[in-house]
């Protein structure tokens, strides 16, 4: 990965955190302390810190007729790879604040995505492209 980045967030509970993060995504530990831990996230560094007061007033932004959080994050996954955690998360029975769907099907942009909340409350979409060049098509 050329340059992989760093995101800091709020979270409730360490040992919930890293449970979720571990059991999920597979995420390995890294660097760790009584306030904070980092996750290694499909290469990335995650930071999470234990600040349950950042955690409320979540706001919504409508698209495509769904309430989007306006905070949160992801990765975009290969198409299959995207699939096959659809499929975990759904074996899982994780409460998906928007389902796995397909967005602009057989258009531009053709894209899966899916939302859903960590033990915290912060909100996480995962999508993939069926066509990995259309990341930024407009």
């Amino acid at each position: 990965m050329k340059n992989p980045f760093h995101l800091a967030f709020p979270i409730n509970d360490i040992e919930e955190t890293k449970s979720f993060y571990k059991k999920h995504f597979n995420c390995e530990i890294g660097r760790e302390d009584k306030k904070w831990v980092d996750f290694d996230f499909y290469g990335h560094q995650l930071s999470a810190h234990l600040r349950p007061e950042e955690l409320k007033n979540t706001k919504k932004n409508s698209v495509d007729g769904k309430d989007v959080p306006v905070r949160h994050f992801g990765v975009i996954l290969e198409w299959e790879t995207w699939h096959q955690l659809s499929s975990k998360l759904k074996e899982n029975d994780i409460d998906f604040i928007i389902d796995p769907y397909i967005r602009f099907k057989g258009e531009v942009g053709e894209q899966a995505t899916m939302f859903f909340l960590d033990p915290s409350g912060n909100a996480l979409e995962f999508k993939s492209f069926k066509d990995s060049s259309q990341v930024f098509a407009k």
